[in-house]
């Protein structure tokens, strides 16, 4: 049996695996690997090209496999899609390993860097930094709804916000006094969690060397400039500055025909919108 191409469908606990010889016939077939057995078997592989979806836990699996001699290549599911077979044996996830396997094959598919434990650790910062703003703006303006059921209606402005509801909490019944107060608290302990977030954001990249070489750039700050490196690593998968661009969001998507050319929005990633800084 001479496997040289292994497509992974992830998944949480039941795996599935389809592996092709050099003409292309499947020669390795399990549709059902438990995770507890998953590392196992792909150590009893011979070094070949493993191909999987870029999704939760992809990373992990990355670098354990690429520990047995493998070769490892991560694919945004989008780019999946179109080899799934669907009209062959429909939506399952032995068909799903097939495609993976399909997929990684092609000449022309655009992989995803794999990323270190490190790499994967700043994210976490900024993810978790991430999801303490968006929490402290749905706050406020859960804040500003329940007021304005009371008739007070105040700018939307956080700081003026703050300076103006304290003249307007004692117009308000008990136990509106009371939530209006708890969650002016909770937005103090937000703020305390996002600067703690911001030191050690700072903290991390004035300590990575690529980050400090990244902030000597105008307009880069140890927030951007962490997220770019956390993100990109050595950004060595790009040829240009134009394929960054184009990663980064900078451009519009474009969904051209009939000689008519019509461009989509511009999709910045949530780690390097500016609403992350």
């Amino acid at each position: 049996m001479s496997i040289v191409t292994v497509g992974i469908d992830l998944a949480k606990n039941v795996f599935a695996l389809h592996g092709i010889d050099q003409s292309g016939k499947a020669v390795f077939i399990k549709p059902k690997v438990v995770r507890g057995q998953l590392l196992e078997t792909v150590a009893n592989l011979p070094p070949c090209l493993i191909g999987m979806e870029a999704c939760s836990g992809a990373h992990y699996w990355a670098r354990e496999f690429s520990r047995f001699g493998h070769t490892v290549k991560l694919m945004a599911p989008k780019f999946v899609a179109p080899y799934r077979m669907s009209g062959k044996r429909g939506k399952n996830d032995a068909a799903d390993a097939a495609a993976i396997c399909e997929a990684v094959t092609r000449p022309n598919m655009r992989f995803v860097p794999v990323k270190d434990v490190d790499q994967q650790a700043i994210l976490c910062l900024h993810r978790t930094r991430q999801g303490f703003i968006e929490e402290r703006t749905a706050l406020y303006n859960r804040l500003r709804g329940l007021i304005s059921e009371f008739g007070i209606v105040l700018p939307q402005k956080v700081e003026r916000l703050r300076r103006e509801i304290g003249a307007h909490l004692e117009a308000l019944p008990g136990w509106a006094n009371r939530c209006v107060g708890d969650l002016l608290v909770h937005a103090d302990r937000l703020n305390e969690r996002i600067e703690e977030y911001d030191k050690a954001i700072t903290q991390a990249a004035r300590q990575d060397a690529r980050s400090r070489q990244l902030m000597q750039l105008p307009g880069i700050g140890p927030t951007t400039a962490s997220a770019l490196v956390a993100s990109l690593g050595g950004a060595h998968d790009f040829k240009n500055g134009r394929q960054l661009a184009a990663w980064a969001g900078l451009v519009p998507g474009q969904y051209s025909s009939g000689g008519k050319a019509r461009l989509g929005r511009i999709e910045v990633p949530p780690v390097l919108a500016p609403r992350a800084f």
